[in-house]
């Protein structure tokens, strides 16, 4: 097992703590001892017995080092692109013109499903390639844009595959079906909601994760959402659930009764969604950009306050957000939500590990992933400022990546 001494390092935010002047060691892809440089250990029992016995040592030169980053919602899986109807939109067409025009999420649906599997897995690759540059080590990546039986399971199966290859983030693949009722099932959205139920024990064998539903009154009723869910949960997956109702329906709180993993976007709550949240500690995902489209804040600071675990996500998709970074998700979670600093940061960590349900990672502790990123700074302030901070390193499991 290579042992390895990361030191010099100026400000350590671990996920929980923040420490000035730390060191690390790690041991294979673990980590296992964090702290003030000045304490560190000359043995560890089982790792090394003499600290001047390690195999590498890298100075960090005083820099601001985190956890990897954890993008906790975002769809990476489609072909195409819709930048012809984002013209339209930002020129002030309706939701109605778009959709006579070709666009929505059927446009991409359509390419998706005309795009030979070689090609798709060459743009996912990709993409996911601009998230570990950015420092961000773990994606919640969602299919949703075949709405077939056997397309959405090679959806599972690309992302899988893709997750083994060098220079690639680990990833929650998520179950996105019931993204949208599909044009084979128009007029019949529960025969479609059966139909996802039954698919679902093959995808937990195909590798999801998770299971998700886009819980809107133009899509798939709480009803809708309770019985996919319960049957994920029957499958063995981790559930999340697009709560965007508009108006709302209950959604925020089915997902609580349910236990969900995490709810995301939450932009149509109350004060009753928000106290049901807190008692079940079920974690909120937000997202910035989706914020920005739909001129609409979550109330993250009400949450945040309640105690509500929240993750952050860049809502990379098609239709509305190309962002890829989660460090500009950072600097835009903390101009528009009344974030501090390093609750941003917490959001981005191990507040998205939370909201996946992973408890490996998110955070710098002896026994976790060693997914560790050193920032161009010298300060967690320059998350704030910089609009996208840039990376000098990332390591995922100990080895360097970038």
């Amino acid at each position: 097992m290579t042992v390895r001494l990361l030191t010099n390092i100026g400000r350590l935010w671990t996920g929980t703590d923040l420490l000035s002047n730390a060191a690390m060691l790690l041991q294979h892809d673990r980590v296992a001892w964090v702290g003030p440089a000045a304490e560190l250990p000359q043995s560890l029992p089982g790792i090394i017995e003499d600290i001047v016995d390690v195999d590498e040592v890298d100075n960090l030169g005083g820099g601001l080092v985190t956890p990897g980053l954890i993008d906790a919602h975002c769809h990476p899986v489609y072909a195409g692109n819709r930048y012809a109807e984002i013209t339209m939109r930002a020129s002030g067409a309706s939701k109605t013109e778009i959709t006579g025009a070709g666009g929505g999420v059927a446009s991409t649906v359509t390419v998706t499903r005309g795009t030979d599997p070689w090609t798709l897995c060459n743009a996912v690759r990709e993409r996911l390639r601009h998230w570990v540059l950015s420092g961000c080590t773990t994606v919640e990546a969602k299919t949703g844009y075949h709405l077939t039986r056997d397309g959405e399971l090679s959806d599972i199966r690309l992302l899988r595959s893709l997750e083994e290859e060098p220079g690639m983030p680990r990833l929650h693949a998520t179950f996105f079906a019931a993204h949208a009722v599909p044009p084979e099932y128009f007029g019949r959205p529960h025969d479609y909601v059966d139909a996802v139920c039954s698919w679902l024990g093959d995808a937990a064998q195909a590798g999801a994760d998770g299971v998700d539903v886009y819980c809107d009154n133009q899509q798939f009723t709480a009803e809708d959402a309770h019985r996919l869910l319960s049957a994920g949960q029957g499958a063995g997956l981790k559930t999340h659930m697009h709560a965007c109702a508009k108006p709302r329906h209950g959604a925020v709180r089915m997902a609580t009764d349910l236990q969900c993993t995490s709810v995301d976007l939450v932009h149509e709550t109350d004060e009753e969604d928000i106290l049901a949240l807190a008692k079940t500690t079920t974690p909120v995902v937000v997202c910035p950009t989706t914020s920005l489209h739909e001129h609409s804040n979550p109330p993250v600071r009400a949450l945040l306050d309640h105690g509500v675990p929240v993750g952050l996500g860049t809502d990379h998709n098609p239709g509305q957000s190309g962002l890829t970074s989660l460090p500009t998700a950072i600097a835009l979670a903390i101009a528009m939500f009344n974030m501090s600093v390093l609750e941003a940061l917490r959001s981005a960590t191990v507040g998205g590990a939370f909201a996946l349900g992973l408890t490996d990672r998110g955070v710098l502790t002896p026994g976790c992933y060693a997914d560790i990123v050193q920032w161009d700074a010298d300060h967690e302030g320059a998350f704030a400022w910089s609009y996208g901070l840039k990376t000098l390193r990332v390591w995922r499991g100990g080895e360097t990546i970038r």
